[in-house]
């Protein structure tokens, strides 16, 4: 069940921070490290249709997961062995303690996130994903909970989860690193982008500010409160940006995006709040 949305009372900082999980709180890509025992070469080009905003990530991961074929204990074990930024953590308690909730959205398979996040001692995290369960063959199947009821595109719709904060009166921090987190990005207040979705943001002219480590946005945290304790109007409301993805432009249905307009707000690196 998706986390209810708390209103924002008197004396909290009007923020929300949503973190994608693969490849940034885990430092790999765990479901593409899943699926590597699995690669073949259609989906090597499946994989790079997504990449390049050609295909929708639900039905890919439809796809994808009826190529798995591995003992869902080693699965679980593989995932729980990848490399996680233990940051983290300092950056979901300093939020919590001020009253800003912390939330991971990932656009994977999903069910290796509460247990990693038990691992790094933050399971009280709330975590927006999909539902992938196992068989008594322990055969996997994929469930969207979290997807959008009118567009298919997305296996989490990562955007109406943004959307949805704002509408309580929070701006939105936003962390990720590639191509699941652009129609998050597209809608945050402020946006914390490495690899790939450096390049995404570039392109659409989003403002963002590079990451390499959680103890980066830790630190630029711990500022943006200092400023707002001293005062409030430090840190301006949500601000409305049009649809550029979603059934309000697509319409209802659809299953892989259509062509992007690639639309443009001023502005480069850097955001206010910063």
């Amino acid at each position: 069940m998706t986390a209810p949305i708390r209103p924002l009372l008197d004396g909290q900082p009007p923020l929300a921070i949503l973190v994608d999980y693969d490849g940034t709180i885990a430092r790999t890509d765990v479901s593409d490290t899943l699926m590597a025992e699995f690669v073949t070469a259609e989906w090597e080009s499946r994989a790079a249709e997504y990449d390049a905003g050609l295909i929708g990530s639900r039905g890919l991961m439809e796809w994808e997961i009826g190529l798995i074929r591995g003992d869902p204990a080693e699965l679980a074990a593989l995932a729980a062995r990848q490399p996680h930024d233990a940051a983290f953590v300092r950056v979901a308690r300093r939020a919590q303690e001020a009253g800003i909730p912390v939330e991971v959205v990932s656009d994977g398979f999903g069910f290796f996130i509460e247990p990693a996040l038990r691992a790094l001692g933050v399971a009280d995290v709330p975590v927006v994903t999909a539902s992938t369960t196992f068989g008594p063959d322990g055969r996997p199947s994929i469930a969207f909970p979290n997807g959008h009821p009118r567009c298919f595109v997305c296996g989490t719709c990562k955007r109406n989860r943004v959307l949805a904060h704002q509408v309580a009166g929070r701006a939105v921090v936003f962390i990720g690193d590639g191509e699941s987190d652009r129609y998050a990005a597209g809608y945050s207040d402020v946006v914390w982008a490495k690899h790939s979705l450096v390049r995404l943001c570039l392109e659409y002219g989003w403002p963002f500010h590079r990451w390499t480590e959680f103890a980066e946005i830790d630190a630029w945290l711990a500022g943006i409160l200092a400023r707002w304790q001293a005062d409030p109007a430090s840190i301006p409301g949500p601000r409305a940006r049009p649809f550029f993805c979603g059934p309000e432009v697509w319409g209802d249905g659809r299953r892989d995006p259509a062509p992007p307009d690639r639309p443009r707000q001023a502005g480069g690196e850097g955001l206010v709040p910063g």
